[in-house]
């Protein structure tokens, strides 16, 4: 009989991140020593793509 298998995925540590607001119901975290600006920058181009 096979036994089923756990999945054992940790998730980060919000309190060790860095919380960026993007606009008003989008939140992203980062690492501390990310530069916010930037993150945002991404972040905003990232979805930007995805719109046909």
């Amino acid at each position: 009989m096979l036994d089923k298998k756990l999945n054992n995925i940790k998730s980060p540590d919000l309190s060790k991140l860095k919380e960026v607001i993007i606009d008003h119901r989008t939140k992203i975290y980062v690492s501390p020593d990310t530069d916010i600006e930037k993150a945002k920058e991404n972040y905003l181009n990232r979805i930007a793509r995805r719109k046909p």
